[in-house]
């Protein structure tokens, strides 16, 4: 037993000697006829399986106590380590360059054991590798990786960006610098050419020791990101009129590829068929990424992109290319809202801003997606917003007629008219058709498909009518306040309207210029009539007939002209009556321009006033003082429209107030002295001048309309005694007058209705509406 006992032992010894790791060391001198010898010892004994397992537990033992603390210590206390210190890239480079000549020393011993294995083991599995050697490094990555510190990726980060700063500035550096760009030594102590060689070195060696994508790969993954992101902001802030994606992709394959793949293949350009598949994928990802990244820069910007249209039209493509790449769509539709919304939509912002802001993003959304989809989404706020602001349709209807550049909707209006002539070839632009993204709503689709930018517009009300009866109350302002009246213009103005809304629907614009038309030739005609010549010498006039039935109502304002002026005008009429046979004139006295010349001391005034101003200063000119209420009396204007306007006259110098509503004409002397400079006059001429409309407000003309139905209303009602809102809304279809704008809808009858009620001019039991008893 004892002779057995000594045997084992000395086999065991030479075993130990074969692989020396069981007594925790690494160096052995054995040779290979020694091994062979060992070899069948351990075949003999049968405890091949055991020896191999006892060994990898010793090997999984001496990598756990001695090689893994051994790397990691080098990883620690790491945060002071600036970025361009060569201190971390140092100790990356100690760190690996230990592991690998520790592995090294495995390698004998690994030899034999994979002889071992596929001789005596049948080949069977270490760690799910069938190689010992692949076995061994799986051990060695599941050692290392076991013991990873927090801050391991501190130093590694360090090492790969020094090694990129020095490859991304080996072809820019600038001799003219004192520093080099590459390490930030100065050019006598560069050490760019270490850099390289130590980066490749060590990055073969991990790359050997399969470490390289589990140790670096993400550290890696996350420092291309941060270089994408920095780089994209660096050359893209602020500058939309220049597409970038070209050179963003060609940065990332001629600088960020080639460097991985110099990381990945010791130093080689090009990859080899190995790591090609890898290289291609991770290529793929980064392009996802840096079209990710740079769509979310312009689309934090795109509210000034928009802005900026068609200028900005390169940051327009880079964007529409990136789309196609990216899933970003609803964040763009939830950001660009969010800007719009903040930035645009508050009281703060005048409507013509607005629209103008409106139109440019209808055309460069139009642009970044022809189907529609985003330029729905997206607008659907600014819409409710102008719906709800009064002077929204004003607005649109001025832009429309306005002279110029940065009259938008004008060129809109004038393009559309062009574009009306090619029809033809529009229809057969077949191959400019793009289809619905697949999470468009079908039942839009139509909507969505050839409407121009008036159309829109007209859309956030959902009545060309609105449109057309505002430009006839905005033409009918602007015939009233010109002096010299530019036909030619408006006729033009209305002929793109008329292709653009329809003959019938501007029928009564047609007649209002007429109108203007024939007041010159009248004028004319009534000037040649000697009778009215040698009775009005005294000053002339020129009047501007107007067929009522067909202009927009005008505000009810009362003014009483003086005796002189009334007398002036009788005789106009009855000169108009001779000339026109059954017809007479109904005059606006509150309307129109005076043009006066005043005299007071050696002061002499050449004004343009209103009817209003030069009826009040004529007053003065016959009574030197007047109370308020008697210039209410005389002139028939309350009070309170008097003492605004007569601030006018007080402003030039002319009339002051002596007391409370006690006013009192400047004598010549007092006038003298209160010399307005000529160009102080001009701007006092224009405060004169009417800013407001003298049509009716919008409101007050739809009241008046609604109220013609009154009158229809009361007669159903009287003869059939109850009727519900419905066939009420059905019966004034029928007498619906062919006026612009008088057709009313439900919900606007309903409105009028309940109005009615609540004056007790109706009653409303049980949904059906009916007269009050008396």
């Amino acid at each position: 037993m004892s002779q057995k006992s000594d045997e084992l032992k000395i086999y065991w010894k030479k075993i130990k000697y074969a692989f020396p790791i069981l007594d925790n060391t690494l160096p052995t001198e054995c040779t290979d006829q020694e091994y062979e010898e060992i070899t069948q010892i351990i075949v003999g004994l049968g405890i091949q399986v055991k020896i191999r397992d006892l060994v990898l537990v010793h090997v999984e033992k001496y990598l756990r106590v001695y090689v893994a603390p051994s790397f990691w210590s080098k990883f620690t206390k790491v945060y002071q380590i600036k970025s361009e210190d060569i201190k971390a890239f140092q100790l990356f480079k100690s760190a690996v360059n230990d592991l690998y000549d520790s592995v090294n020393q495995f390698s004998d011993m690994l030899r034999r054991l994979k002889h071992l294995n596929n001789e005596c083991c049948d080949n069977r599995p270490i760690f799910g590798e069938k190689d010992v050697i692949l076995g061994f490094k799986q051990l060695l990555r599941a050692t290392l990786l076991s013991q990873l510190p927090t801050t391991y990726h501190i130093i590694i980060n360090h090492f790969y960006e020094l090694s990129f700063n020095v490859f991304d500035n080996m072809k820019s550096s600038d001799m003219d610098e004192d520093i080099c760009l590459g390490c930030w030594n100065e050019y006598s102590d560069c050490n760019c050419a270490y850099i390289v060689k130590v980066f490749y070195d060590t990055n073969m060696k991990l790359v050997e020791l399969q470490l390289l994508e589990r140790l670096a790969g993400q550290v890696l993954t996350n420092f291309i990101q941060k270089k994408i992101e920095v780089h994209i902001r660096k050359i893209c802030t602020g500058a939309f009129d220049v597409s970038h994606m070209s050179h963003l992709e060609d940065w990332l394959d001629t600088t960020v590829m080639t460097w991985l793949t110099r990381i990945y293949s010791a130093g080689s350009s090009k990859a080899p068929p190995s790591i090609k598949y890898a290289i291609t994928k991770f290529k793929q990802k980064l392009s996802f990424f840096l079209y990710q990244t740079y769509t979310k820069l312009r689309i934090d910007q795109l509210f000034n992109i928009i802005i900026e249209y068609p200028d900005s039209q390169p940051a327009i493509d880079d964007i529409k290319t990136c789309l196609e790449s990216t899933n970003l769509c609803p964040l763009l539709c939830k950001k660009l809202q969010t800007a719009l919304e903040t930035r645009l939509l508050h009281p703060g912002v005048n409507t013509p801003d607005i629209l103008t802001a409106y139109i440019s993003t209808i055309r460069a959304l139009r642009h970044l997606d022809p189907s529609g989809i985003i330029l729905e989404t997206v607008t659907k706020p600014v819409r409710s917003y102008l719906r709800n602001r009064e002077d929204t349709v004003r607005s649109v209807v001025s832009s429309l007629t306005e002279e110029g550049t940065g009259s938008e909707l004008a060129e809109e209006l004038a393009k559309f008219a062009a574009e009306n002539d090619e029809d033809n070839e529009k229809e057969e632009a077949w191959d400019d058709w793009y289809p619905d993204p697949v999470d468009a709503d079908p039942r839009r689709t139509q909507g969505r498909k050839g409407s121009d930018i008036i159309s829109m517009l007209v859309n956030v009300y959902g009545s060309k009518e609105l449109f057309v009866n505002e430009y006839r109350t905005l033409l009918a302002d602007r015939l009233l306040a010109q002096g010299d009246i530019n036909t030619e213009k408006e006729i033009r103005y209305l002929e793109l309207l008329k292709l653009r809304f329809g003959e019938s629907q501007l029928h009564f614009c047609e007649v209002m210029l007429k109108d203007i038309s024939d007041s010159k030739r009248i004028n004319a005609l009534i000037s040649q009539d000697k009778n009215f010549a040698e009775m009005n010498a005294k000053f002339s006039s020129n009047a501007m007939i107007l067929s009522a039935q067909f202009w927009p109502p005008f505000k009810d304002e009362s003014l009483e002209l003086p005796e002189e002026i009334k007398q002036h005008l009788a005789e106009y009429t009855k000169a108009y009556e001779a000339l026109k046979g059954n017809r007479t004139l109904s005059w606006k006295p509150h309307l129109g321009n005076v043009n006066i010349e005043i005299e007071i001391g050696e002061k002499k005034l050449d004004l343009t006033v209103s009817p209003f101003n030069a009826t009040l200063i004529m007053h003065f000119q016959n009574k030197p003082e007047w109370l308020l209420e008697e210039l209410h009396d005389i002139m028939k204007v309350p009070m309170t429209v008097l003492r605004r306007k007569i601030t006018y006259w007080q402003s030039l110098g002319l009339i002051t107030e002596k007391s409370a509503d006690y006013y009192v004409l400047v004598d010549g002397s007092e006038a003298n002295k209160a010399n307005v400079p000529s160009n102080q006059v001009q701007e006092m001429i224009c405060e004169d001048e009417e800013t407001e409309s003298v049509m009716a407000s919008a409101h007050d003309q739809r009241e008046g309309e609604l109220q013609v139905f009154w009158s229809y209303i009361v007669g159903m009602l009287t003869n059939l005694d109850s009727l519900p809102l419905e066939r009420i809304h059905q019966m004034l279809k029928m007498f619906a007058s062919q006026a612009p704008g008088t057709e009313c809808s439900l919900n606007e009858l309903r409105q009028f209705l309940d109005t009615k009620v609540r004056t007790h001019q109706l009653v409303l039991q049980g949904g059906m509406y009916k007269l009050p008893k008396l």
